[in-house]
């Protein structure tokens, strides 16, 4: 076997294993998004970097395919650089809370047992 020829081997040796490390660090579909827009990058722009079409940075941010290497190590460092300036955002428990007490209806406070409502005076003199 010739040297280009073990090279070769090898190196479809190394893609298999990439393809085969689900735990590589690729975020999900929807975060890959986020942190595409959070970057103020078109796909169109990180298509280009990767030499892949519009559409295939689309069909990875949707879901619909996965990235192969070797745009997908590429891929992997880009969305990993910018999850270091972009984190993704805490907890949005709190923020609901927040909301729902801003929003809530007011307490109305309730008068004393026994105390009627009355005019004020003059009202009905």
């Amino acid at each position: 076997m010739s040297e280009d020829q073990g090279n070769a081997l090898f190196d479809a040796v190394d893609a298999l294993l990439e393809e085969a490390s689900p735990a590589d660090g690729l975020p999900e579909p929807a975060e890959r998004k986020r942190l595409r827009e959070a970057g103020s990058l078109s796909q169109e722009r990180v298509a280009d970097a990767l030499g892949v079409r519009r559409e295939t940075v689309s069909a990875w941010e949707a879901g619909r395919s996965e990235p192969r290497p070797p745009q997908r190590a590429a891929y992997i460092r880009l969305l990993t650089g910018l999850s270091a300036k972009f984190p993704p955002p805490q907890s949005i428990a709190p923020q609901q809370s927040v909301l729902r007490a801003i929003t809530a209806p007011a307490a109305t406070p309730q008068s004393a047992p026994g105390s009627a409502h009355k005019p004020p005076r003059g009202a009905s003199d």
